[in-house]
């Protein structure tokens, strides 16, 4: 599924190394396009990179510049945009879950700070199920700066999902037009430099005895609930 993505997406692929059972299936997306192909079964593709390949299908892609998106080419795609950004997610899994997640609930991308992990790491690109290559996303160099622009500049309100005192349930909050939810890495949460810049904070009401739960989980309520549940409701 993330090579079908791939193929359809607009990166750049280098080529493919595939069984011939992979390339079967992939042929009919493989048609006019070129790309190097080269095809082996399993255990001649496991002994050359020296692990199991037990999908049968590898590729090599040209990683896209930081200019091939930025914010205002997000901007530019329509009058409602929301946005997932995360600060210090450094854990693969989470990461590749969090752009899983941004596809199913209609985030227009996802923006990063310099301190969360590379979300082509190979397992990310496997757990978002290959979304990293459909949903647009780069890192923000100034995630300070960079958010209060979004803010200032490009009207974008901006919620932070985090527990604590200040926080609101995320049914009260009063969703305005261009909105970006912010998530961080699960034992220190969202930086107090972030919290400062952010419109509204707003928690997940739970049990006393569970007080957080896993990011990637976090993110899908709060995606769905701000984001595609909001555009529903606006129909």
């Amino acid at each position: 599924m993330a090579v079908r993505r791939l193929l359809e997406s607009d990166w750049e692929i280098h080529s493919l190394f595939v069984s011939p059972q992979k390339y079967e299936r992939l042929s009919s997306l493989l048609e006019h396009r070129d790309i190097d192909v080269f095809i082996a079964d399993i255990a001649l593709m496991s002994e050359v990179t020296g692990f199991h390949i037990h999908r049968g299908v590898l590729a090599a892609v040209r990683r896209q510049s930081q200019a091939h998106h930025t914010i205002d080419t997000i901007f530019k795609g329509g009058d409602h945009v929301s946005l997932l950004l995360a600060e210090g997610i450094t854990n693969v899994d989470n990461m590749g879950t969090l752009f899983r997640n941004a596809a199913a609930f209609g985030v227009d991308g996802v923006l990063l700070n310099v301190i969360c992990c590379d979300p082509l790491y190979r397992k990310s690109i496997r757990v978002s199920m290959g979304h990293v290559f459909s949903v647009p996303w780069f890192v923000l160099e100034d995630w300070t700066a960079s958010l209060r622009a979004l803010r200032d500049e490009f009207d974008l309100q901006i919620i932070g999902l985090e527990t604590g005192s200040a926080a609101i349930p995320l049914w009260d909050v009063d969703v305005q037009r261009n909105i970006g939810v912010v998530v961080g890495e699960e034992k220190s949460g969202l930086s107090a430099s972030t919290l400062t810049l952010c419109d509204v904070v707003a928690e997940i009401p739970m049990m006393d005895s569970v007080p957080s739960i896993n990011v990637g989980v976090a993110s899908a309520v709060g995606l769905y609930d701000l984001v595609l549940r909001n555009r529903l409701d606006s129909r």
